[in-house]
């Protein structure tokens, strides 16, 4: 048995409607809904890539050793505080674009907490990349 369709949209009721004088016609105005800040996902989606990233900055740099895993460690850095740093700065901007009053007819953005989430998740891989490149160092001059 097939499943069932989805049921229609029920059709929003209008915020405001202004007659044209002289016609039969009228301009309607729609609340349009508020929309996640694709900003506030993406800088959520970077913080924790940095954060995975600088976990294997500190595993290469512990662990490779013998193997030069200072060079390994060091070539993770590099995405790792980029991701990082890219989090910081995308969460930054969505959270001015969420902060940004619109008026009614324009698209209102919603995501303070993933853009919250995205600078701190960016912010604590940019850390532990930098800190995994550290232990690295120190572990293989050792």
């Amino acid at each position: 048995m097939p499943p069932p369709p989805p049921p229609p949209d029920a059709p929003r009721a209008p915020r405001r409607v202004d007659p044209v004088p002289g016609t039969p016609f009228a301009v309607v105005h729609l609340d349009v809904p508020a929309v996640t800040s694709g900003l506030a996902v993406g800088s959520l989606i970077a913080g924790v890539v940095s954060i995975l990233v600088s976990f294997l900055v500190i595993c290469f740099g512990v662990g490779g050793a013998r193997l030069g895993g200072a060079w390994a460690a060091g070539a993770f850095t590099v995405p790792g505080a980029l991701a990082g740093a890219a989090a910081i700065v995308a969460g930054l901007l969505a959270r001015r674009q969420i902060r940004r009053a619109a008026p009614p007819p324009a698209v209102r953005f919603t995501g303070r907490g993933l853009a919250t989430a995205g600078i701190s998740c960016g912010g604590v891989g940019l850390v532990l990349s930098l800190l995994g490149l550290g232990l690295a160092l120190l572990v293989q001059l050792a």
